[in-house]
């Protein structure tokens, strides 16, 4: 057997949500509901209440078992916005959202203590997505320690201002591979027990640095975690295509098969119905992998 297959079969397997174990063995789909006006894809905006729990109900009646919530947008080049509004975009959206599916698994993208600390305590969200990775804010790490929340530990290089402006790296797999190492070590000295890994597609990376780091995303394995893959709709499909946005959901479908292939755990998009059928697809061509290996 392999090293690699071997740490794959040796990776953590479930993530604790408020008492509730989430078994990731078969991976997750989680929904992209952006309370932005701002968004790159036009149709991730939700405005309004009805909208919004339209869209959350659409996400989990197509598959989907948990809802990425956030009220600032990372696209490049993005405006800024204040820890003010994020928390009045947010927390109405929370209470809203908690009322009517009170199971649902919601994940919370920030990357501000403050209000990391407010979702969870008072808006009752159950993971915290952090795009910077504790970059952007040092307190951070100390506070999901204290929340005793899963984390999503994201690779990023500069900030949304910054981030696109010349992406640079020796070698995008090593060097993306050995910032999240020297993260997950701190986090684990902290106390925190559930991280999830994302190796940051788009953020900081060129076309080519995309496509490498998804080529070997196997590599991530090696850390035994949950890996987070968020490849919607990205430019780095449509960029290559010649498209847009709106037209890479084929090209989204194929790069999720991809990275459900080499260990992706959770699959973070913005259309569900189609990663639900890629999620079965992979993990039937997995199965019948593993009954040829047993023969």
């Amino acid at each position: 057997m392999s090293l690699q297959l071997k740490s794959f079969l040796k990776r953590k397997a479930s993530i604790n949500c408020r008492g509730q174990l989430i078994d990731l063995s078969q991976p997750k789909v989680m929904g992209i509901v952006n309370i932005t006006p701002d968004s790159f894809f036009s149709g991730s905006r939700f405005k309004g209440d009805a909208a919004l729990l339209s869209r959350v109900e659409t996400i989990l009646n197509e598959g989907g078992e948990m809802v990425d919530m956030g009220a600032y947008s990372t696209r490049p080049g993005a405006a800024y916005v204040s820890a003010e509004e994020e928390i009045s975009r947010l927390m109405p959206a929370l209470a809203a959202i908690r009322k009517s599916f009170p199971g649902v698994i919601i994940s919370v993208d920030t990357f501000r203590s403050e209000l990391a600390r407010k979702v969870v305590c008072e808006g009752e969200a159950d993971i915290i997505n952090d795009i910077s990775g504790g970059d952007m804010d040092e307190a951070m790490f100390d506070t999901v320690a204290e929340l005793k929340v899963p984390y999503v530990l994201m690779h990023i290089q500069g900030t949304p201002q910054t981030m696109q402006a010349a992406p640079s790296y020796k070698d995008v797999v090593a060097d993306v591979s050995f910032s999240l190492s020297q993260k997950v070590d701190r986090l684990r000295e902290k106390g925190v027990n559930d991280i999830i890994i994302d190796p940051g597609f788009g953020f900081g990376k060129t076309l080519e640095h995309n496509y490498k780091l998804l080529n070997q995303l196997e590599e991530l394995n090696l850390f035994q975690l949950p890996i987070l893959v968020g490849l919607s709709r990205k430019s780095m499909i449509y960029k290559l295509l010649n498209t847009s946005a709106e037209q890479a959901l084929n090209g989204t479908s194929i790069l999720n098969a991809m990275a459900l292939n080499k260990g992706a755990s959770i699959l973070r998009v913005h259309d569900v119905k189609e990663a639900i059928e890629c999620v079965k697809l992979v993990e039937k061509l997995k199965e019948s992998e593993t009954q040829t290996f047993v023969l």
